[in-house]
């Protein structure tokens, strides 16, 4: 038996979370959560129809006009849809549909349920002259001036017959990328950052300048109609509607199909499920109407939805848990990351127990403690992330979390430099979540130039525990690289040979392969050049360091928190105890040469463009990646490509191979 104080709360529960949602533009709970809610309520009043009033939720549209805006009448009421949440209540609407009008097969426009904020554009004549949102369905407020500064909506409609009124109906939204976008610069100006994207659409849309409107992108498709002088105007079904808008200039979503039966909506549901994680915005589901206008007169109207259409939703991908505790996890390149241990809940169809936090600085921002109820959601296979808390909910037992000092894998110290985001574990050479990667850099072809150490080799050698440092390298053997999958005596000699050349190698790439962070081959040659030996670069101070060439405090402090930690000093002495050999190349500074810009583009005919790049920078000469202005060379092989073209463009001087080393002989 239902409670009637159950059903009083509900009522304004779910009023309260209304006016939160389309009022202030504050979300407080998942959809999901909502539609538990809600599906609870009409329950009760399915059992007692006679408590029904006409405030309940069930008996009109969510939302109502704020105070912030002029109150726009809708002449025709922009109702709300119909949930189907599971398959079999998409068929249960196909049924009805068919019994409703006695046909064996109805025809229906498939279209995507945006999730955004609905709008009625109203054009007299063609020209736009009121936008307003949905409010409670019967008004809502005028937003035109926001409206008139999103590019996608025609402020004149094309062609040159339009009907006298027309309202226009659709959804506001803003794409992944522009979400993005507004978010960093938010967060550039220590501003606070939107949920997600349907939040960021509505606060832009509700911003009393419409200049801040203006600054932010939002995108528009039309996918209905309300008024209609002369009626005449509107097609004889849904899909002819959507051409005629999209003539008209309006824009118009080509996610859409016109389908028969339940065959056909359920195959349009999940070709879109499949899309879903790839389209360039959000959607929470796709619509059904019957597509024929005359057949939906017919059909008609609930009290707060049409009977001809119903929005079948997607599993959620957002969900209400717990958070259980706080963990953190090391990267390949050593960032700490703040993990959620949730407690076991469904999202998007799947069970997540974990969730990122991405960052200290994102825990902070988020406020989330260890006992918290938070928002998690997951979109195809991005790894889950803790959205928000829900701070109404915090429990007096909750607790702060406390970012550890030393890595959980190898017990290095954890630092975090003032200018970034991201804390990461210093012992790179030694941190077993560091291994694959650092074991790549060593071998990288600029670095120690190791041919034939690819990934999946690395992969075998790590997870089978043949190689847990750089040094280890040196001391394979033949039979340990032949058991290797994929990997015969021939390739493994190859390998060995590859390890044995690398064995001799200059001080510069030596520094290089190390993966000390911030230290890349430029920095690499000029610690080289100023220390010669590794044993002095390790033991000197951040004074020493300061006196090299474009080495600044960022770069020093990196260094020394590298070599302060006993297991990267150990890697390295056992490196050296392999038998490496290191030689500081000497400087052959020519005179003619310092300074000047070079471009290296094609294919040369005597040597590799790192040959060539190592030439001239050893004769005092700057190697470019891009052509500009400031270039004084460009260096053209077999093939070139839009580097020549700019050079040519610019007036840049072009040479082959064969001038570049004239050039680096003359003295």
């Amino acid at each position: 038996m239902a409670d009637s104080a159950r059903y009083a709360w509900l009522k304004d529960e779910l009023a309260s979370l209304d006016h939160a949602y389309y009022v202030l533009d504050d979300p407080k709970l998942p959809d999901i959560e909502y539609d538990k809610l809600y599906r609870e309520l009409l329950a009760i009043e399915q059992e007692h129809p006679d408590w029904i009033t006409s405030d309940s939720p069930s008996q009109r549209v969510s939302g109502q006009a704020g105070d912030l805006f002029s109150e726009v009448k809708h002449v025709v009421p922009m109702l709300s849809l119909n949930n189907a949440l599971e398959d079999k209540e998409a068929e249960a609407f196909d049924k009805r549909c068919r019994e409703g009008l006695n046909l064996s097969s109805v025809e229906y426009a498939a279209e995507l349920k945006f999730d955004g904020l609905a709008i009625s554009l109203r054009y007299e004549n063609g020209l736009l002259t009121q936008a307003a949102t949905r409010g409670d369905g019967y008004s809502g407020e005028d937003v035109t001036a926001n409206i008139r500064t999103i590019k996608a909506i025609p402020l004149r409609l094309k062609g040159a017959s339009h009907p006298k009124v027309l309202d226009v109906r659709g959804e506001v939204f803003m794409s992944h990328k522009d979400f993005e976008s507004l978010n960093q610069a938010a967060i550039s100006k220590s501003e606070k950052t939107f949920a997600n994207p349907r939040n960021a659409a509505a606060g832009s849309l509700r911003q009393l300048d419409p200049k801040i409107t203006a600054q932010r992108t939002l995108s528009f498709y039309a996918y209905g109609i309300g008024q209609c002088e002369p009626s005449n105007f509107v097609p004889k079904t849904h899909s002819e509607l959507l051409d005629l808008y999209a003539s008209w200039g309006l824009p118009v979503c080509e996610h859409r199909a016109v389908v028969q039966s339940i065959n056909g909506l359920m195959g349009f549901y999940e070709s879109i499920g499949a899309l879903r994680d790839q389209l360039p915005y959000d959607i929470d589901g796709v619509v059904y109407k019957v597509n024929s206008r005359e057949l939906q007169e017919d059909l008609g109207f609930v009290s707060r939805a049409p009977r001809f259409a119903v929005a079948h939703k997607y599993p959620a991908q957002e969900a209400l848990t717990t958070v259980l505790g706080i963990d953190v996890q090391v990267g390949r390149t050593g960032a700490i990351t703040p993990v959620a241990r949730l407690s076991p809940v469904v999202v998007g169809g799947v069970t997540v127990t974990n969730a990122t936090l991405h960052n200290e600085d994102e825990v902070r921002r988020k406020d989330v403690h260890i006992g918290d109820t938070v928002v998690v959601r997951r979109a195809g296979d991005v790894i889950p992330e803790v959205v928000s808390s829900i701070k109404e909910k915090r429990p007096s037992s909750a607790i702060a979390f406390v970012m550890p000092t030393s890595c959980p894998i190898c017990g290095s110290h954890i630092e975090k430099p003032e200018e970034e985001a991201v804390a990461r574990c210093s012992g790179g050479l030694f941190c077993p979540a560091q291994r694959k990667q650092a074991l790549l850099h060593f071998a990288h072809r600029r670095a120690m130039d190791i041919d034939g150490l690819g990934e999946k080799i690395v992969d075998q050698l790590v997870d089978q525990s043949i190689v847990r440092t750089p040094a280890d390298l040196y001391r394979l053997g033949l039979m340990a690289l032949s058991n290797l999958d994929r990997m015969g005596e021939k390739s493994a000699e190859n390998l060995l040979q590859a390890i044995e050349k690398s064995r001799k190698n200059t001080l510069a790439r030596f520094i290089f392969a190390l993966g000390i962070r911030h230290v890349g081959e430029s920095t690499a040659k000029d610690l080289a050049k100023h220390f010669g030996q590794i044993d002095k670069l390790m033991v000197a101070n951040e004074e020493d360091l300061l006196q090299v060439n474009d080495v600044g405090p960022v770069v020093a402090k990196s260094l020394l928190s590298f070599f302060s930690e006993a297991h990267n000093r150990e890697v390295v002495e056992q490196l050296l105890a392999s038998g490496i050999e290191l030689e500081v190349e000497t400087s052959t500074i020519n005179p003619e040469l310092l300074g000047k810009t070079f471009v290296l583009t094609g294919t040369l005919p005597t040597m590799s463009r790192d040959e060539a790049k190592a030439l001239l920078e050893k004769a005092g000469a700057k190697v470019a990646g891009s052509v500009s202005a400031k270039t004084h060379y460009v260096v053209a092989g077999a093939d070139a490509g839009s580097k020549l073209e700019k050079a040519q463009e610019l007036g840049v001087a072009v040479i082959d191979e064969a001038q570049m080393l004239a050039l680096l002989q003359s003295n």
